[in-house]
């Protein structure tokens, strides 16, 4: 059986005027409803919420006669958006005879193994279950040092943690252009390709997200294992052409990486945004550790600790320049690791079960 996540963006959701197309919507669900009945189980990390609420409310929320600073509104555009967004969905499965469940989560949800197993289980059982899970982030209590960079970071973790065979990243545009000013959209990108120079850095629309965090995103996945595909969400039928794979359908599709990650490293793959501190390593160490061979940290290649943590916890690994090249959990505390700064013998700081390279 295959398990799709499929991201829909704000700008697949909303029309010009940012209110929620419901007819793309409406399509978007029976072109799910037409896939899950092919045998396909799919999840979706559903944008819109914001804008919805927006739409609701204008632009001239107050509170004390002033205006809402930006995570004030998205506090209260997505608290009263979410609900419309949820009903929509809601009535337009149950058209269906399906059942939705809501998921709202927040990056720090991500930070640990259990709560990450603990939001895993609560998924598959809904799966188990024929439940469509519909996720997002919580933007009534996420602030913005802890928010994800934008639901295509979310995405990427969902696909990563249950074990998804392709990831659908639907937004406004064919998929990634082969330069700023081109109207060429590349087909394929194969594992070990550099193609960032020709992105852009604009964002376009009411999303928070741009392309090149969609890159960054797709090129994370596929490593891991997993098939991306960015394409338009506006196209007519591109989920079900994208699932049948009809000849010539435009996009943009990132080819996996053959060989299977542990769910471990998968989790680790996505954790530096949750490092508790980090250890700075001599050359050599770093080069060990991306050389063909796979090997651990030990403690004689770390030359300083940064930070407070304990065992367990995820921290980051600097080359001598200080550029975060790996993460990993740690075997000790920081102050255990101070202690054995530059020696032999030891267990590894960071065991290569546990080690993951950027």
């Amino acid at each position: 059986m295959k398990r799709l996540v499929i991201k829909i963006g704000t700008n697949v959701l909303t029309r010009a005027d940012g209110t929620l197309d419901t007819t793309r919507i409406s399509s978007i669900v029976d072109q799910v409803e037409a896939l899950r009945r092919e045998g396909a189980q799919v999840i979706l990390v559903s944008s819109g919420a914001v804008a919805c609420g927006r739409s609701l409310l204008g632009r001239d929320a107050q509170a004390g006669g002033r205006k809402l600073d930006p995570v004030e509104q998205r506090q209260l555009y997505s608290a009263v958006g979410q609900v419309q967004l949820i009903g929509l969905y809601s009535r337009l499965f149950k058209d269906w005879g399906t059942t939705i469940g809501q998921v709202l989560t927040m990056k720090e949800s991500f930070s640990t193994r259990r709560e990450y197993l603990n939001q895993r289980a609560c998924m598959e059982v809904m799966l188990a279950n024929n439940v469509v899970p519909i996720i997002n982030e919580n933007d009534t209590v996420s602030v913005t040092e802890l928010m994800f960079t934008d639901n295509d970071e979310l995405s990427g973790l969902v696909a990563s943690m249950m074990d998804a065979d392709t990831l659908l990243i639907l937004t406004n545009v064919d998929g990634i252009y082969d330069g700023p000013a081109s109207g060429n959209v590349i087909p394929k990108v194969f594992p070990g390709d550099d193609i960032s120079g020709s992105i852009g850095s604009q964002k376009s629309g009411f999303g928070r997200g741009g392309m090149l965090s969609k890159y960054a995103i797709a090129a994370r996945a596929a490593e891991e294992g997993i098939r991306v595909i960015i394409a338009n969400g506006k196209r007519e039928g591109i989920i079900k052409d994208l699932y049948h794979n009809v000849p010539d359908t435009v996009c943009t599709e990132f080819v996996p990486a053959e060989g299977g990650v542990s769910s471990v490293k998968k989790w680790i793959a996505h954790s530096s945004g949750f490092a508790k501190g980090t250890v700075t390593v001599n050359a050599n160490a770093r080069k060990a550790l991306c050389g063909e061979s796979a090997v651990s940290l030990l403690p004689v290649g770390v030359v300083s600790v940064q930070g407070d943590f304990e065992e367990g916890d995820i921290i980051g690994i600097l080359d001598p320049a200080g550029e975060l090249f790996a993460v990993g959990r740690s075997s000790y505390s920081s102050e255990q690791a101070r202690e054995v700064i530059g020696q032999h013998d030891c267990r590894p700081l960071v065991h290569y079960d546990y080690l993951s390279l950027l």
